[in-house]
């Protein structure tokens, strides 16, 4: 156990320095793409571990990508206080969809359907109203004259770096908190049978709506970190159904019961995005959804538990 954390301390120092060792303005870039993405997908492994399928989280991230910069662009509200109410919103929403389908047990592919109504729902508001948003062509916060920090907007790779790699430590963290809890059992216990886990004293709308609600959270709030960075959304790169397939796609590939799967998912969506955007061009617009969706068929045909999840169930089985 020492060793391993000895390992976590080594890894995360090297994972400091690096932006001042290595300074590459576009791999910093990717970098700090991963790791905002990993988040993202780490917040949507939470719930799918425990059979709780969505495909709405499309619409948690749009939530906190715009309110965030709506806040700022119309109110001059500053992120560090956007962001916050961007999650509390992203939360409400998920609330107030999320209690019907669990009070009403409307689970499986019901559940889907209905959270992808949802994903629906926020990317046809934003496009609808695109006096504010923009619409399809998409929304830029505007420029900060003034104090950068206040208007959390950093021209410099290596701080946006550090940012990425704080939140992204901190999903980790909670995953673990999560594993190690009392809800991780109660959860793959309503997972496996409701009225057997309810008739045992778990409460199971309640367990459904903490793991939804800090899934929702931490969605808007990687949605609101990209907005920062990028300095440029649309509906279609923090909203919608791609948005929500493109989670599941790098959980699923990546490993969904191992902490680090979401990672490894991210750092293959963002490298073969790049790929094809540096190969083919504007040739290749869509083509990484339809690799998604081919390779996502066949991880879950041949390797359900992702490329880390199956590693180390082989590492086990040699040791054993």
């Amino acid at each position: 156990m020492n060793s391993r954390y000895a390992a976590w301390a080594i890894g995360l120092a090297a994972l400091i320095a690096l932006p001042f060792v290595y300074r590459e303005p576009y791999h910093l870039h990717l970098l700090v793409l991963i790791l905002i993405w990993s988040f993202a997908y780490t917040s949507w492994s939470i719930m799918g571990r425990f059979g709780l399928v969505s495909l709405g989280h499309g619409g948690f991230m749009g939530v906190g990508a715009y309110v965030t910069a709506l806040l700022w662009n119309h109110l001059g509200v500053s992120p560090w206080i956007g962001i916050p109410v961007s999650m509390v919103a992203a939360g409400v929403l998920a609330l107030v969809v999320a209690y019907p389908c669990f009070r009403f047990r409307i689970t499986g592919h019901y559940f889907v359907l209905v959270t992808l109504a949802l994903s629906g729902i926020v990317l046809q508001v934003i496009t609808a109203t695109r006096d504010y948003t923009g619409g399809s062509l998409g929304y830029t916060p505007n420029r900060s004259t003034g104090n950068k920090l206040w208007a959390l907007q950093f021209d410099d790779k290596t701080t946006w770096y550090l940012i990425a790699l704080g939140v992204w430590v901190a999903g980790l963290v909670i995953w673990r908190a999560i594993d190690r809890s009392m809800s991780r059992y109660a959860m793959e216990a309503i997972s496996e049978d409701e009225d057997a886990a309810a008739a045992a004293g778990v409460n199971v709308t309640a367990e459904k709506l903490k793991i939804t609600l800090i899934s929702a959270l931490m969605t808007a709030l990687a949605g609101a970190l990209y907005c920062q960075y990028q300095m440029f959304i649309s509906p279609d790169t923090v909203s919608g159904i791609a948005v929500s397939l493109q989670m599941v796609f790098a959980v699923i590939v990546g490993g969904l019961y191992v902490s680090l799967g979401p990672t490894i998912g991210a750092i293959i969506t963002i490298l073969l995005a790049e790929s094809l955007r540096i190969g083919f061009g504007t040739k290749a617009v869509g083509w990484d959804n339809l690799v998604y969706g081919v390779l996502l068929v066949l991880f879950i045909i041949f390797l359900p538990k992702g490329i880390l999840g199956s590693i180390l169930e082989r590492l086990k089985w040699k040791k054993a």
